[in-house]
Parts: C-alpha cells; sequence; structure tokens
C-alpha cells in the first residue's frame, strides 16, 4: 500500500516538493494543508497560496484552518490518521498534541544547514550576513523551533550575486529528492535521525521593513549582501530629502570618492556612486522614491539635481 500524507505548506518554495510527491506511485498526498487566503494588492482582493492553487488543480482535498491549535485542526488530523505529515514553509507553528498523531512524525524540509538559521527566513538571513554555504535539510519536527533530529541533507554554495529569490528556487528544487527518500527511508526503517548540536545553533527570524534600510556605514559589499538578501521584501532603502528611497546597486571597485562621509553622493556624467564604511563605494542602478516608479540613476540625476555633498541617511 502507498505511504498516506498529508502534505501542509503555503508559498511557491513548496510547490516542486509537492508535484513530486503527487506523481509518486508509492505516496498517496490525501490532503493538502495551506494558509487561509489572503487579501493582496491595493484592492484588497482574496489570493489563494500557490500550493492550494496547485492542489485544486490536481484534484487533491484542501483544508485550511484559520490556527493548527484548534479542535477542528486536531479533528482533522485524527480522522486523516496519516502515515507521515509533510510540512514545507506552511506559516504555523505544530502544536504538541499534534505531532503524535502520524506515524511516521511530521518531516520538515528546511532551507538551511540546521542547526544554522532557525527560524522563519533562513534564505535571506544567510546571504545578509555574507554566507557563501548553505543548503536544504529534512528533519523530524519537535516541540521546539527548527530543533528536531536531522533526517537527510544537501549543500550548495551561495553565488557571489545570487539573490533571495533566485537561491530559494534551487533549493525548492534541491529538496525534491529529500523529501520522497526521508518518508521511504522512515517508513523502511533504514534512516535513522542524528540529533542536532544545539551549541552551533544560529536564527533566522522573521523579516521585518525595517531590516531593510540601509546602514551607509557598512562596506559597500555588506550592503550589497543585504540588497540581495532582502529581495524581493522588504527591499533596501534608505533616506533622501525625508522621503523613502529604495536602492538597488552592487560594490564599485573603483572607489574614487571612498574617503568621503557615509551616504555622501557622487553623480557624473549620469552615474551614481554613494560612499559606505570602510573607504568602499555602492555603485547605484535604480532607484524608487516612495509613491514613484521605480528609474535609473541617470533618469534619477537628471531629475533631482543633486547638490555638492548631498546624502542619502
Amino acid at each position: 500500500m502507498p505511504l498516506r500524507i498529508v502534505f501542509c505548506g503555503t508559498p511557491a518554495f513548496a510547490l516542486p516538493s509537492l508535484r513530486h510527491l503527487v506523481s509518486q506511485k508509492d505516496i498517496q498526498v490525501e490532503s493538502v494543508v495551506t494558509q487561509p487566503g489572503r487579501p493582496r494588492g491595493r484592492g484588497g482582493e482574496m489570493s489563494d497560496s500557490p500550493v492550494k492553487e496547485f492542489a485544486l488543480e490536481a484534484g487533491i482535498p484542501v483544508y485550511q484552518p484559520e490556527k493548527m491549535k484548534s479542535e477542528s485542526a486536531e479533528n482533522f488530523f485524527r480522522r486523516m490518521a496519516p502515515d507521515a505529515a509533510v510540512i514545507i514553509a506552511y506559516g504555523q507553528i505544530i502544536p504538541a498534541n499534534l505531532l503524535e498523531i502520524p506515524r511516521l512524525g511530521w518531516i520538515n524540509l528546511h532551507a538551511s544547514l540546521l542547526p544554522k538559521y532557525r527560524g522563519a527566513a533562513p534564505i535571506q538571513w544567510a546571504i545578509v550576513n555574507g554566507e557563501t554555504r548553505t543548503g536544504v535539510v529534512t528533519m523530524r519536527i519537535d516541540a521546539g523551533l527548527d530543533t528536531g533530529p536531522l533526517l537527510r541533507r544537501h549543500e550548495t554554495d551561495i553565488a557571489p550575486n545570487e539573490t533571495a529569490p533566485e537561491l530559494s528556487g534551487r533549493l525548492a528544487e534541491a529538496g525534491v529528492p529529500l523529501v520522497a527518500e526521508t518518508l521511504r527511508g522512515l517508513d523502511r526503517g533504514t534512516l535513522h535521525p542524528e540529533a542536532q548540536d544545539n551549541s552551533l545553533a544560529s536564527f533566522a527570524p522573521p523579516l521585518k521593513k525595517e531590516d531593510g534600510r540601509i546602514a551607509w556605514t557598512q562596506t559597500s559589499g555588506k550592503i550589497y549582501d543585504r540588497i540581495r538578501g532582502l529581495q524581493p521584501w522588504p527591499g533596501t532603502f534608505t533616506t533622501f530629502r525625508g522621503q523613502t528611497c529604495a536602492i538597488w546597486g552592487r560594490p564599485e571597485k573603483a572607489a574614487a570618492e571612498s574617503s568621503a562621509e557615509a551616504g555622501t553622493i557622487f553623480a557624473k556624467n549620469g552615474e551614481m556612486d554613494v560612499a559606505c564604511g570602510g573607504r568602499t563605494a555602492l555603485h547605484i542602478e535604480y532607484l524608487q522614491l516612495a509613491g514613484r516608479k521605480r528609474v535609473t540613476s541617470r533618469e534619477f540625476t537628471s531629475g533631482a539635481r543633486l547638490s555638492e555633498g548631498e546624502k542619502f541617511v
């Protein structure tokens, strides 16, 4: 008989694994659990998650509890009594009373090399912190935050110019075989969980808007890591003449003006550099003032009529 599973996930990161599991003859996805629809855009229209859209197309029943810590959710899982629950970027903590229900437990695909970067935003913080290597692991969920025993892992380099969306796409695909192999290994008794070393743990908390504010006293390399890591949200931004201004750029190799005060803008022939810490500079490619469209640095300098010594703060 095929393994009966319930799949819990919400964003596009979970889709490659869900598609693969649905295609496996020895695995039966009995139901999909995903977050309720949320209002999006200026019109506030309700929008289904990518996981729900796929499940409906595939004819898989969908359950959307407001809270996993509810009588309704417990009744659902006890009624389903799956062999395993697979959870990938679902968006809620699983309460202890649900953990004991699946025969093989709750299997999570996490986008870091645990115990590093436990938490909600491991991909983003790994890039922001300048990491050059990361990966995905499968683990069995316990009552802690990403503290459960490890099962399978895949490691990969982070490319110097790679953004969070690009790395997320690669890791989502890399996790596809791990999930199926983990389920089969646990079912056959050939996979043995490995406890995490808590002394090596680091954390990746949920992103906040203010995480995107640029500190020009940092080196241009550190600022570039933040630009790469915080796409598409919250993005990176500064203040220009009292207005919020989103910034896209890259380190300038030849920082001729690097001795200037951090945040000082240098514009010449349509090119724009900003002095950063450590005698470095950031070359600005695009900018977007609040309520305006994104423009090139050439378009920005043409319209802004910059004064000598003007700064981003």
